[in-house]
C-alpha cells in the first residue's frame, strides 16, 4: 500500500475520532463530506483505470479529477480576494518549483534516485504551498493544484518540443504526490497557525468566539446582550409600576 493511501486511511481514523473537526471546519468541510471524498479517492484509484483523453494525455479520477474538484470548491469558498490570490500564486510557484527540481536537480536515471521522486515533489509542493498560501485553505489548494500545474508545464513543453512522452495527470504515483502535498501543506499550516494563535492570542481571544472557521469578535454580541438585559429590567420596572397603579 502506498504512502498516500496510508495517509488517507489515517486521516479517516482521525475524523472518526473527532480529532480533525477544527481543521475540516476551516476548510469548509464536515466529517461526512470529508469521509465521502476520501473513500471516493481510494476506491476510484483502486478500481478505475486511467482515462485516455488523447494518445499523450490521460487522467486519473482519484489522483486528478476529485482533488481538482475539491480544490475548486475550496477556492470558491475562500472569503476574501486576497486569500484567493495567495492560493493562485502559491499554486503556480509550487508547480514551477516541482518542475524545475524534476528537470534540473533530480537524476534523470531512475536507478540513481535514492528516494521516490513523487515524494520529493509532494514535500516541495506542500512546503511551498504553505509558505506562500499561509492560510489552511490556501495552502491546501496550492498543494493540490501545484502538483497538477507541474504536470501541465511538462505537457506544454512536450507539445512544443514534439516529444511523444505521455503525460498522466494523477496517474503513475500522482495520487501519492497530490495527497501528500495537500495534506502536508494543511498540516504545516495548522501546526504553525495554532502555535501563532497561542502565542499572539492571549487575552485578546477571550473577547472572541470561533465561528465558521475563524475567530470573530464577541464585543458586539456582549453589548447586545447587555442592552437586552437592560431592556428587560426596564420592562420589569414598568410592569411593577403598572401593578402599583392598579
Amino acid at each position: 500500500m502506498s504512502i498516500g493511501m496510508i495517509l488517507l486511511i489515517g486521516v479517516t481514523v482521525l475524523i472518526f475520532m473527532g480529532l480533525a473537526e477544527r481543521v475540516l471546519d476551516r476548510l469548509r468541510l464536515n466529517d461526512k463530506a470529508a469521509i465521502i471524498i476520501i473513500l471516493a479517492i481510494i476506491l476510484s484509484t483502486i478500481f478505475i483505470p486511467n482515462i485516455d483523453l488523447t494518445e499523450r494525455v490521460s487522467i486519473n479520477i482519484g489522483g486528478f479529477v476529485i482533488p481538482l474538484a475539491l480544490a475548486i470548491y475550496l477556492f470558491i469558498k475562500a472569503e476574501t480576494g486576497k486569500e484567493k490570490l495567495r492560493a493562485v500564486i502559491a499554486a503556480v510557484v509550487a508547480g514551477t518549483v516541482i518542475y524545475l527540481v524534476q528537470r534540473f536537480v533530480l537524476p534523470a536515471d531512475p536507478e540513481a534516485q535514492r528516494i521516490d521522486p513523487n515524494y520529493v515533489y509532494a514535500i516541495l509542493g506542500g512546503l511551498t504551498a504553505y509558505i506562500l498560501g499561509r492560510s489552511r485553505r490556501a495552502a491546501f489548494i496550492a498543494g493540490i493544484v501545484g502538483v497538477i500545474i507541474s504536470d501541465l508545464i511538462q505537457l506544454v513543453l512536450n507539445i512544443i518540443n514534439n516529444i511523444p512522452s505521455p503525460t498522466r495527470f494523477g496517474g503513475a504515483g500522482g495520487v501519492d504526490t497530490t495527497v501528500i502535498a495537500g495534506i502536508l501543506a494543511v498540516v504545516i499550516a495548522e501546526i504553525i497557525g495554532e502555535t501563532r494563535e497561542k502565542l499572539q492570542g492571549g487575552t485578546a481571544k477571550k473577547k472572541m468566539h470561533f465561528e465558521k472557521g475563524h475567530f470573530a469578535s464577541s464585543l458586539g454580541q456582549d453589548e447586545s446582550k447587555n442592552q437586552d438585559k437592560g431592556q428587560n429590567k426596564d420592562d420589569d420596572r414598568i410592569g411593577g409600576d403598572d401593578g402599583d397603579e392598579k
